[in-house]
């Protein structure tokens, strides 16, 4: 009989989001980095708040908005973990602030870089930001009235406004509110001279507000101040729709006038201007945040790129090149020649698979290419060379994800491009989520047709290939380019689903299953003297039926490791000590997904685009994937070693549900440098044995 497992082997899930957000602002006390490195975290905490509040604490409100009294695995209603998020972001708040203002910006003041106010400017540079206010951004702005011939106006998600109070000097009963929204396509840090040694720098609202008369002619400002407000995103797509790209078109229209879930107010504000605002957005006390000092601070990251310091960051570890795919050899007959080759971003450059398509794209041999893309930057070269692909004649398949959140206006553009080169562009499959990472490419090679893929954990990307670690391999293994061939067909062709793959497995066909049954096949081959042994890495663990299968494992006796940069909703150490769980938050962004089982010393790797997360196994479509290579699985051991035995960047997830540092003095086991050595020393030896090799055909005379 299985055993029957409670809410006690579970935590919360918004509750864990919002633990993994304050390990990121654990980066911006770490005194042991760089001040711009720690200013960076503090930009990222900022920015994953915003989302945070767009999406889950939306969620949650709307739940108890309708009366939803559905309590989650961990036992907690929605309106019992508002409450406690409420509590723990007054704290992280505090924290944030106190970390910024008494630490971080007087530790740039000391080496002399700072943000400085109008006040203290001297009358020079003032004459100078005057003029620049009347040529630069007076016409850029638009004061919005509100009064009975003009309506409260829609203002946008995330940007700072300034509220202001005025009143008529022709009629001095007559008193009204405006706003003047901060305009983002402006530097908000705009570079001063205060005669100081160093930068300086004076914040764009600041000089706004300074000016505002010259926005309200024959108009007394009484009061002014900045604000900001963050609506409510979090909507579903109408799926059963006749047209998915113009359901996506209008939920975006929508955006701009979703009703707000947080409003942030200068501590500067007071009296009937502040609670106007409040009583115009409706919004309950707990939903309303007082900040002291700057609004938004993701815009930090802005600042960090105008300070010309380099001294005050990490040293960088530029991208190695992947020795078994060099510049110089057909990319082709490189994978031809490994079978199976793996690529590990951004230790190793992103630059193979960009010539991988740029190959495809101009090779007459190329009869097709097919790629999912769920994310990709805004001057995508993925995007170009799929586009060129199409124009020289090539079959070119490109299924869209238009639901990626926040990136669907992105992708209705490069999309509606790719149509425009002559690709055959699939938005996506009703009810689900293309999420898994897949390029196949088909060749003509004498008189036979060969297939290669490339697949990976990570989006195609060039700009987060070099923030985010993933993984991906090439190969030309047939029966593997089989089953992605037979998987593009059920997305593009609506092909009848049949679960026989060769290598693969994918969601929402067989992925949980197959995860199940390499977790039971561990539990079967754990003995008291040879446990059984997974390791799996991954963003996040929040499935409950995962969850409790790893512990089945566990009280089995199967020894477990969880790497989880993000949410886990898996509580360790519950009766049983056979389950580690570790966060690690460093330089890059922990993307790649791992699971690792030992099967009885037959050890199998794999990767996926896939967490262990109900929406990844059950609403989208994902793929799992072997490595075979031995060369690969060993390169991969090595990695989760690492990863593990890390004591300077991870943090332990303790049986009270909190995490712990195991960071040391001693930063020689920090994983993602000992990675970055890892691919370095490669191309150190590959070097090393070209030399050799340089030399031995050179002749040699016989004499000294």
């Amino acid at each position: 009989m299985e055993k029957e497992y409670g809410t006690e082997i579970f935590l919360s899930r918004e509750l864990s989001w919002l633990d993994f957000n304050s390990r990121v602002l654990d980066e911006s006390a770490c005194k042991a980095l760089p001040l711009l490195e720690r200013l960076k975290f503090i930009a990222i905490f900022s920015s994953n708040l915003d989302e945070f509040f767009m999406v889950r604490v939306a969620g949650l409100r709307h739940a108890v908005k309708t009366g939803d009294h559905t309590a989650d695995p961990a036992g907690l209603t929605a309106q019992q973990q508002l409450q406690t998020l409420h509590w723990k972001l007054d704290k992280l708040l505090s924290r944030q602030h106190r970390i910024l203002y008494n630490d971080l910006l007087p530790e740039l003041e000391k080496k002399e870089i700072r943000i400085t106010s109008l006040k203290k400017l001297p009358g020079k540079a003032r004459k100078q930001l005057k003029e620049y206010f009347r040529k630069s951004v007076l016409p850029v702005l638009t004061p919005l009235a509100v009064d009975p011939s003009h309506p409260f106006p829609v203002l946008n998600n995330g940007v700072i406004e300034l509220a202001v109070h005025l009143k008529n000097t022709a009629d001095k009963k007559s008193d009204f509110f405006a706003f003047v929204e901060v305009p983002e396509v402006l530097d908000r840090f705009i570079a001063v001279d205060d005669k100081l040694p160093g930068q300086a720098f004076v914040l764009l609202e600041e000089l706004i507000e300074s000016e505002l008369p010259e926005l309200f002619t024959g108009c007394k400002i009484l009061e002014s101040f900045p604000f900001r407000i963050t609506r409510d995103m979090d909507f579903a797509i109408e799926e059963e729709c006749d047209d998915l790209l113009r359901s996506v078109e209008l939920n975006l229209l929508e955006r701009r006038s979703r009703e707000p879930i947080r409003l942030e107010v200068s501590n500067q504000a007071g009296g009937s201007l502040r609670n106007w605002l409040a009583k115009e957005f409706e919004l309950d006390a707990s939903y309303r945040y007082t900040v002291k000092g700057m609004l938004n601070l993701k815009a930090l990251f802005e600042l960090i790129g105008k300070i010309n310091r380099p001294d005050l960051l990490e040293k960088p570890w530029l991208p190695v090149n992947n020795v078994e795919l060099p510049e110089n050899e057909n990319i082709f007959e490189s994978i031809t020649k490994h079978k199976e080759i793996l690529l590990a971003v951004p230790f190793q450059k992103f630059d193979p698979v960009i010539r991988l398509l740029a190959a495809a794209a101009d090779d007459p041999a190329v009869l097709a290419i097919k790629q999912t893309l769920y994310r990709v930057s805004g001057d995508s070269p993925v995007v170009a060379m799929l586009a060129r692909a199409a124009a020289n004649g090539k079959q070119v398949t490109v299924i869209v994800e238009l639901k990626a959140r926040f990136d669907e206006g992105n992708n209705i553009v490069w999309a509606r491009r790719l149509e425009e080169a002559g690709a055959h562009v699939v938005y996506g499959i009703s009810g689900l989520k293309i999420h898994c990472k897949s390029l196949l490419i088909v060749r003509k090679e004498k008189e036979n047709i060969k297939r290669y893929v490339h697949l990976g954990t990570g989006n195609y990307n060039d700009k987060t290939a070099r923030l985010y670690t993933d993984l991906s391999i090439f190969s030309d293994d047939e029966p593997l380019c089989e089953d992605v061939s037979r998987l593009f067909n059920i997305i593009t062709g609506n092909a009848k689903v049949q679960i026989n793959w060769s290598k693969i497995a994918a969601s929402p066909f067989d992925m949980r299953w197959k995860l199940s049954e390499l977790i039971e096949r561990e539990i079967a081959n754990s003995t008291p003297e040879r446990p059984g042994r997974i390791i799996a890495k991954m963003n996040s663990l929040t499935d409950p039926d995962m969850i409790r299968k790893l512990y089945a494992a566990a009280d089995a006796g199967v020894k477990i490791d969880l790497i989880v940069r993000g949410i886990c909703c898996l509580q360790p150490h519950v009766g049983n000590d056979n389950i580690n769980v570790i966060s690690i938050v460093d330089r890059y962004l922990e993307h790649s997904r791992i699971y690792y089982f030992a099967n009885g010393g037959n050890e199998e790797f794999y990767l996926s685009s896939a967490d262990f997360m109900t929406r990844n196994l059950d609403r989208r479509i994902e793929m799992l994937f072997p490595v075979i290579r031995q060369e690969n699985c060993q390169k991969l051991k090595k990695i989760l070693a690492f990863e593990l035995n890390d004591k300077f960047k991870s943090r332990v997830l303790k049986n009270n549900g909190k995490y712990t540092t195991a960071r040391n003095d001693n930063p020689a086991s920090r994983s993602q440098q000992n990675i970055y050595n890892l691919f370095m020393s490669e191309v150190k030896a590959d070097s090393a044995a070209t030399v050799l090799k340089v030399f031995a055909k050179v002749p040699t005379s016989g004499k000294e």
